[in-house]
């Protein structure tokens, strides 16, 4: 299966870092030299260093007949621009694109791409429950209408600060997809330990964010 990864930054580090071992055709474009030669050293994959929405970027890095094409930029315009271009010019299969303005989801949809996410954090835990790489496209069609995303930095007084995940009773119908602890996007498990100034983002209901939101943000008594 042929996958390319298209600009982004840690989130693409996570992303590029799941796919690697499963794929022998993994292809990674990204605009930013900087963090092109990080992703180089931290994953020891071949970065091409371009704007992914360029002609002939996606012709040099050997997109053509891939099956997913990921954007993960920061601009939704260019993740759009980016994935029609693959689409149409390089016959591209399915074509995956992240925005910031959440009201772009239907209207990206509604012009031609796959797949569109309104948080690369739901990317990344969406490709984390994912038993295979074929099963992406369909966990990737979460309604987002019957999920909510949470974002909250952990402060030290919280009384799940310096627990393990394990041990804190977490609420049901609500999952911690990944933790972002400067530079890194951890996924984790029942023995990752929440630190201060880890910022968590949780999956829920939208009946159990506000019960969801009260139970990180209760504090040790004194």
């Amino acid at each position: 299966m042929k996958i390319v990864i298209a600009n982004g930054k840690h989130e693409a580090d996570f992303v590029i870092n799941m796919f690697k071992d499963q794929t022998k055709d993994l292809i990674v474009i990204n605009s930013d030299k900087n963090f092109a030669d990080y992703i180089v050293k931290n994953n020891k994959v071949a970065v091409f260093v371009g704007e992914p929405y360029k002609r002939f970027v996606l012709e040099d890095s050997g997109v053509r007949d891939a099956d997913i094409f990921i954007a993960l930029g920061e601009k939704d315009t260019d993740n759009y621009a980016t994935c029609m271009l693959a689409k149409k010019e390089f016959n591209v299969k399915k074509c995956i694109c992240t925005v910031t303005n959440p009201k772009n989801v239907d209207i990206f949809k509604r012009l031609g791409i796959d797949s569109v996410i309104s948080s690369t954090y739901l990317l990344a835990n969406s490709i984390k429950s994912a038993s295979s790489l074929e099963d992406v496209i369909q966990t990737l069609s979460i309604e987002e209408d019957k999920i909510v995303l949470t974002e909250i930095v952990i402060n030290p007084t919280y009384r799940i600060a310096n627990q393990k995940i394990m041990d804190i009773n977490f609420p049901q119908n609500a999952t911690i997809s990944c933790i972002y602890r400067e530079p890194h996007v951890i996924i984790p498990n029942g023995s990752t330990i929440i630190k201060p100034k880890d910022k968590l983002v949780v999956i829920s209901t939208p009946d159990e964010q506000e019960k969801v939101v009260k139970f990180i943000q209760t504090t040790n008594k004194k």
